[in-house]
This record gives C-alpha cells, structure tokens and sequence, in this order.
C-alpha cells in the first residue's frame, strides 16, 4: 500500500521540481518507508512506500522492458504469474513487478491480475502512459487537466497541495453527499478533479487520453445449485481468497465485529494460521448503541485469536474528530470513519496489515434493502428512494439532481432484482463510500487494509449462486451463515443482531445547542442550508433523521474547513469550528 501521483505529460512539457516534490509531500502518510521519483519525456512519476513486500529490493520505480513502473496496492497472484513469466528476468521480489512485463506483452493485462491496485506505466516504446485501478476500486486514482498534461494522484489533495488543480468545490456534489452520505460516479466535489473508473484501463499519449477500456467487478461465473455442494465449493473460494490476502512480508491482522463477514475471515484465518490471529475490535461509551465487543471476544476466542479492545469515548471523538474527517479529502460522511480510524491507529503498534470483512454484504445479499428492492410490484422499495434531508425543509436545492449517479448505475445493472441491487452498490456504494472510508482511515496512519471477501474468483462464484442461497427466512447471506455455523457456530450466524451503529446523534445531542450554533455559521453551510433552519435542527439531535442529517452537516462544515478552505485542524471540533466564530 503506497501513494502514487504524476503526470502524462504534453509534447515538449516540463515539470518544475517543486511539483514533485509537493506530491511526494502531501502522499508521505501513504507511504512512510520510502520515496522515489522517474521522469522522461512522457511522464514524470511520484511513488511514497508503505513496505509490505520485498522490503529489500521492492523500492518504486521498477523498471524493466522499456517501462518504468509505480503502484499502490497489492497484485495478491504475483507467485503465480512469475510462474507463468519463466523467461522474465526478475530483478526483484516486488508484487509489482510482473505488472510491468505483462504491461509490454498483453494490451490488456487487467484481467490477468487479481489484487487491489492503482498502477501507472511509463512505456518508451509504445510512447504511452498507462494508468490502471481494481475493478472493485479497491485502491483509489484520481485525474485531472493540468497545464503539462494530465495529473494523476492517489488523493485529490496532493493535486491541490501541488498546484496541479484548483481548490473549486461543485455545490451540487455536496447537496448529493448531504443526501446521500457519498458522491457516486467518477466527479467529485472538486470541480475538474475525476475519480478514475473502477476496472478502468487508461492509456495516455502526449498527455492526453487516447483508449480507455473498462472491466467490470463482476464475470460470469459458476456455483452449484444444491446447497451441499455450494457450501464446500463456498469454503474453498474463500480460503484460497484469505490465504493470497495473507501474503505479505509484515505482521497483519484483522479487525473483528459481532458481525457475520468478519467471523467468517477470522475462521479462515486461524484456518491457514499456525500462530494465534490478532483481532481488534471497537466499542463505545454510550449505551444506546449496540456494543459488539463482547460478543467478538466470544467468537475469538473460540478460535484461540488474540482480541484487542479499545474503547471511543464522546472526548475523543471531538478532540480527534477534525483529524479524522481531514483524512476524507474525496468526502464520504459516514460516521464508521471514527471507530475505523481509531482501530487503525491502535493496530499500527502491533501491524501493517490488517483484513477487513468489507464487501461481504455486497457480494452475498447481507442488507435488508436488497430483499426489499428485489419485491414483485408494487411491493418493491427502491433503494435510497429518499434522501437525509427529504421532508426537513432545510437545503436550499430541494431538487433530485443528487440521484443522478444512483439512476446511472441502477439502469446498467443487470440480473434478478436481488442481483440488481446487489450490483448497484457494488457500482456506488461499495467504491465510493465503504473502500475510500477504509482506505483514508488506514492510510492516515500507515496501515493497509485488504478485503478477501472482493475477490474476482469469490465475486464470480457469488454471483453465480441462485437468488435462495443468498436470501432466505428473511436473512441475507444465507449460504455464508450456513458455512459459518458449521465452521465457527461461536458466531452465532442465524442470531437476530442490532447492527453496528456509533452513537454520533447521542454524542450531538448533549451538544446540540452549541454545536448548532458553531456548524450554522460555517460558510459552506450558508451556500446549501437555511443557517436557522441548521441550529433548529441541531436542537432536536434526539430524533434518528435529525441526528443523521446533524452529523452530516458537521462533517460537511469540517470537511469544507480542511478541503475547502486549507485550514489546518490541530485542535478539537470545537476549537476548530470556533475559529470563524
């Protein structure tokens, strides 16, 4: 896991090394072991290094085959392909490097790779620059029109802090976030700036975009339809998908909820481990949640796993909160940044890698909407059919502009109306809100986050599952529960559970008075919401959708203070907000 940032550069174009410079500055969270830099008459590449593999020889750039190369990731099939490659003269051990001879041999090597990646390829004898990311979009990658060219960066803020674009936020992307919690599709707020397309294939020549090719999360595939026989093939796509997430050269562990998914990796982890797995689990200090870690200390130590507890109080989420959302430069203001943030700063003492249950709901049918969206008519409810700020009668845009990226991906998918919903997160949700929280959170202290459960040979075989192995007795993920009672019943798979939740509504409420009169005089709060409307709100947290809508506007305001407006954020919500006060 790394940064990586650059530029596909114009006929002629020269890139000043203070820009440089600046990337590598503003990556250097991403990629604390290390730096490096490449520049020819194409391209000039940045690349900060978070050492997980060969961390004696695995220093980026490699080059090799008239190509340099630099990436942010991790290709978990690197053994397999130097197999495949017997007259590759490797010069390192790097997971990296067979991305860079199958870049010069295969037009398309996408679908060769089965990892997490963001990659980018500088290739003298095709005169090209080459840029290529997952196709979950595990791994983020950004663009955008520069003077020299075109930009690229890991995070839209170090192409802000590199001057390569300017710092203009599109209202409307955040009347969509407030809405909807994220921003869906390739535009982010920062007018000009791009997220490069999940699966996308880039080439670039003279700095400008010549193909683009798009690979999907999701190939046909194939799984038995008697649930006997789905279960066994079930247990063997998994543990194969946890034991290539395993490879690595640095401790790693896991972080571990009351939660079906995680369960479901920490059985295959003690599976494949001979020493004892190290699980982190996060809980709160507010009783109006529920609390998961005893019921996760349970699960772990009926595999005989190390559990670690930590407890988020109410002080420390204001004193580290302008932290934690100052980590979301492309905004997603779901309120499971704080317990992530914080489990990863405490896992960074023990290991640089943890794995993560992300993707188990989206792969196997886990939420309740998808059952409801998968109804005959006219008993089917769409999913997000309603916005946070619906009926509130506070935006300023009371339109439906904000669904627009939603309808996008809702018409491209395909299959039962369970596999209809299933993909439309896999297409917004699951990228643009769940992966990027993961990724900045850990990333913000130098921990890489894998997920086994967004796999392609695990996608492919989930996918394949007939609609009543996924959903059944009104649970989803009904073939995964069976495989877990049968491989960790400790678990308790088929047990009716409150969900995770983290009491930020609680937390606002006991604030509500002062914290409404801090949010309501934000200036970006003024552009999309009625300021008096905003403090009447903050008075009545207690509600669940006014306490939602609350929290999003307090990450809004601290967002804007961070992103918008380059402010720095040593000090807690209060000190932060109170600066304009």
């Amino acid at each position: 896991m790394c940064g990586i940032a650059g530029l596909a550069l114009k006929p002629g174009a020269r890139i000043a090394p203070e820009t440089l410079a600046a990337l590598a500055r503003a990556l250097a969270h991403r990629g604390p072991d290390g730096a490096g830099t490449h520049v020819s008459e194409r391209a000039a590449l940045v690349h900060t290094r978070l050492a997980i593999v060969d961390l004696a020889t695995g220093d980026q750039p490699l080059f090799g085959a008239g190509a340099a190369l630099i990436g942010n990731g991790e290709i978990y099939n690197n053994r397999e392909l130097r197999a495949a490659l017997p007259l590759v003269p490797f010069r390192t051990g790097s997971d990296c490097e067979p991305p860079l001879h199958l870049a010069r041999a295969e037009a398309d090597f996408v679908p060769l790779l089965r990892g997490m990646y963001a990659l980018a390829i500088d290739d003298s004898e095709r005169g090209v620059v080459t840029l290529a990311r997952d196709p979950f979009g595990i791994k983020p990658l950004y663009r955008c029109a520069a003077d020299q060219g075109t930009a690229f960066a890991s995070e839209p803020q170090a192409l802000l802090a590199a001057g390569l674009a300017r710092r203009r936020i599109d209202t409307a992307r955040l009347v969509e976030l407030l809405q909807l919690q994220f921003t869906a599709g390739t535009a982010t707020v920062f007018t000009g700036i791009e997220r490069v397309p999940p699966g996308a294939l880039l080439t670039l020549r003279d700095g400008a975009e010549a193909a683009l090719l798009d690979h999907p999360p999701i190939e046909p595939g194939e799984a038995p339809r008697d649930e006997d026989a789905a279960l066994v093939a079930l247990d063997a796509v998994l543990a194969q998908s946890v034991e290539l997430h395993q490879r690595s050269d640095v401790p790693y562990g896991m972080f571990l909820s009351g939660g079906i998914d995680s369960a479901a990796i920490l059985a295959l982890m003690a599976r494949l481990n001979e020493t004892p797995v190290l699980a982190f689990t996060a809980g709160f200090d507010r009783a109006t949640v529920a609390d998961e870690r005893d019921d996760a200390e349970a699960t772990a130590r009926a595999v005989g796993a190390r559990h670690e507890r930590i407890e988020i109080t109410e002080a420390m989420t204001w004193r580290y909160l302008p932290a934690i959302v100052a980590a979301m430069d492309d905004p997603a203001a779901d309120y499971a940044i704080i317990p992530t943030w914080f489990l990863a700063r405490h896992a960074r003492g023990s290991v640089k890698v943890v794995l993560s249950g992300e993707g188990g709901d989206e792969m196997f049918a886990g939420y309740g909407r998808y059952r409801a969206a998968a109804r005959p008519w006219p008993f089917a409810r769409p999913m997000r059919a309603r916005g946070a700020f619906d009926g509130l009668d506070l935006l300023r845009d009371r339109g439906e502009g904000w669904r627009a990226g939603l309808l996008r991906a809702r018409q491209a998918a395909g299959g039962s109306g369970l596999a209809r919903a299933q993909r439309e997160d896999v297409a917004t949700w699951l990228p643009d809100d769940l992966l990027l929280k993961l990724d900045r959170c850990l990333m913000a202290h130098g921990v890489e986050g894998r997920t086994p459960f967004l796999d392609r040979e695990v996608a492919r075989f989930a996918f394949a599952l007939p609609d009543r192995l996924r959903a059944r007795r009104g649970l989803g993920k009904y073939l995964l529960r069976k495989w877990l009672e049968a491989n960790l019943p400790a678990a308790r798979p088929f047990a009716r559970k409150q969900g995770f939740d983290v009491p930020v509504a609680a937390w606002i409420a006991g604030q509500g008075q002062r914290l409404g009169e801090l949010v309501s005089r934000a200036p970006v709060i003024a552009e999309v919401a009625d300021p008096a409307r905003v403090r009447d709100l903050f008075g009545r947290a207690t509600d669940r959708r006014a306490g939602v809508a609350c929290w999003r506007l307090l990450f809004l305001a601290l967002w804007h203070h961070r992103h918008g407006l380059g402010g720095a954020v040593d000090g807690d919500v209060f000190e932060i907000l109170g600066e304009r006060a």
